[in-house]
């Protein structure tokens, strides 16, 4: 299992510790310094069924600066999900990914129906 995270955000730090209490072995990457292609958003949106707008990171500081609330809808999925390859830090975090799970943001319940 994937585990991608940034340090300094509080709602990653939960996740793992979660992950942590519940004994689910994961690999750590950094969103930072290593932040997702195309080609791995390309298959994460299409497996987690979820909206595209899901995976930005709508209270980011990049995101506001942007303007992305206003420019998002008259953008096509494959324009977004270049975007969003540009820059971590544009993506919502934490994000899991197992074989056929993805999940994007932490919300303990969802994740414990998930993994457990």
């Amino acid at each position: 299992m994937l585990f991608i995270e940034y340090s300094k955000c509080t709602t990653c730090q939960k996740a793992k510790k979660w992950l942590d209490e519940n004994g689910i072995c994961y690999t750590d990457r950094n969103i930072k310094e290593e932040r997702p292609t195309y080609t791995e958003l390309a298959e994460w949106y299409r497996k987690s069924g979820l909206p595209l707008k899901r995976f930005f990171n709508t209270s980011g500081l990049l995101y506001k600066s942007m303007g992305l609330k206003d420019k998002l809808p008259d953008m096509a999925p494959e324009e977004q999900l270049q975007l969003l390859a540009t820059d971590g830090m544009l993506v919502k975090r934490p994000i899991v990914v197992d074989r056929d799970t993805v999940l994007v943001g932490f919300k303990p319940a969802e994740w414990a129906q998930a993994l457990l």
